[in-house]
């Protein structure tokens, strides 16, 4: 190895993480300092994925395991840009990876879009998951809801908002969004896509839990089935595909069960306005039909309301832009090539890269971040010796520079005594025989933890 590295990570989701943890393994020589703008590690595992998906949740073991080794430093409620700037990072490291994710919702352009109402999915999994910067309470006043979208988060919002509260204690449901499910008036809750049921993005697993919910029917429609709707022999057909098709097929055959809430499934639905005045009273869409391609659709000229008081759009993450660092505004990333950060003409910005989804879009599970991350690795690692020497090379000066300019930064060691403050809240509640944890919200509350 030609030299002593020190690389900074912004972003301490599984992305970050694993960036941290190949390049440890790739190029033992280096110091790994990892910030984060909130003051708990694991991004979007802990503010992104469902409370009642444990079977995912329990990625962060492996996170864990690399950060609590101590060959990556955790440094929470540090905000890049504000905190912590490109400047500073040029005089300490070597280089900086970014991965910071996609947190916006993208956008839905259709009149009535602003309407009291309509949400982004990615705010109300940001209520429902306890994140620090989003408000305690969120207006779940609807009887009749339409979630737009078919891929995983469509399904996720539409699951919490169709399940009993009481079914969620066993989670790390935050009690301010139990209170707010528990007196939810929803009755009906329906998922629209635009293309068809043999099209649809979701994986096994979600489909499977929308039918396992406790008084909840689900209700399909035959005319979203046309004769032959699943070509098994298909070119792209997966045995995912084929097991999802099997479930879906199974679930026309059910019977409704005279449940008190029902969810309802529709596609070939293309949505072109949300109705209303001053809220949300209903919802239009067109009927879609398949092209010969056999995976894009077009419009029928056929249109078709439903009423309904809110509107949840899940179509779809979109990335933001940081301080200083080239952003691409359509595609919502950092331009790229291969993770070396790179300007409009396309020339590499010297010391930056990327991974994860703020470099290839909001696509893609976790054994695509990993690949992901081995791309940007080798390709920091081939530029090693290209890279600027840091203008001060002790470890800890960042951490001065950061006290001196009052940020109340964590640590991992203060990550520990809040994840067991969590578990100790779980232990605690009575309300239910098994119950993990119990997230704390607050965002100076988890500072206070982490650091007392």
């Amino acid at each position: 190895m030609s030299k002593h590295l020190r690389v900074a990570i912004i972003g301490a989701g599984p992305a970050g993480i694993y960036a941290g943890n190949i390049l440890a393994s790739k190029y033992p020589d280096v110091n790994i300092d990892l910030f984060d703008s909130l003051p708990a590690p694991y991004g979007l595992i802990r503010y992104g994925v469902a409370p009642d998906h444990p079977r995912i949740k329990g990625i962060v073991n492996s996170l864990h395991e690399m950060l609590d080794s101590g060959v990556i430093r955790f440094f929470g409620n540090v905000e890049f840009g504000k905190d912590l700037t490109l400047a500073d990072i040029r005089k300490h490291y070597h280089a900086v990876i970014f991965a910071t994710g996609a947190i916006k919702d993208a956008t839905l352009n259709i009149p009535g879009v602003d309407l009291e109402g309509s949400y982004g999915a990615a705010d109300f999994v940001s209520w429902y998951d306890g994140h620090p910067d989003f408000p305690r309470t969120w207006p779940l006043n609807a009887k009749q809801v339409a979630v737009l979208g078919n891929g995983n988060v469509a399904l996720d919002v539409a699951r919490v908002l169709a399940k009993h509260a009481d079914d969620m204690l066993s989670t790390d449901i935050p009690a301010n969004v139990y209170e707010g499910l528990k007196a939810s008036p929803v009755t009906d809750v329906h998922v629209f896509g635009r293309r068809g049921p043999a099209q649809i993005k979701f994986t096994p697993i979600e489909l499977r839990e929308l039918g396992e919910l406790e008084d909840v029917d689900l209700v399909l429609y035959d005319e979203d089935f046309p004769e032959g709707w699943f070509d098994e022999d298909a070119e792209g057909v997966t045995n995912q595909h084929k097991v999802m098709a099997r479930i879906i097929e199974g679930w026309r055959e059910e019977e409704p069960k005279g449940a008190s809430r029902r969810l309802h499934l529709h596609f070939f639905s293309s949505p072109v306005e949300i109705l209303g005045t001053d809220k949300v009273e209903g919802i239009k869409f067109e009927r879609t039909e398949l092209n010969p391609d056999g995976s894009s659709v077009h419009g029928t000229g056929q249109f078709v309301e439903f009423p309904v008081q809110a509107v949840y759009r899940a179509i779809g993450y979109f990335g933001s832009e940081l301080p200083e660092v080239p952003f691409d505004d359509k595609y919502g990333v950092i331009r790229n090539q291969g993770g070396r950060v790179v300007d409009e003409d396309g020339s590499q910005v010297e010391g930056l890269y990327a991974t994860g989804w703020i470099k290839r879009g909001p696509v893609g599970l976790i054994g695509h971040t990993k690949s992901d991350a081995t791309e940007t690795i080798e390709n920091l690692v081939a530029d090693v010796d290209k890279l600027v020497d840091p203008a001060v090379a002790d470890t800890d000066a960042v951490l001065a520079e950061l006290k001196a300019r009052g940020v109340d930064y964590t640590t991992w060691a203060g990550w520990l005594k809040l994840n067991e403050h969590e578990i100790a809240l779980g232990a605690a509640d009575t309300s239910h025989v098994e119950r993990e944890r119990v997230k704390v919200v607050d965002r100076e509350e988890q500072v206070s933890i982490s650091n007392a």
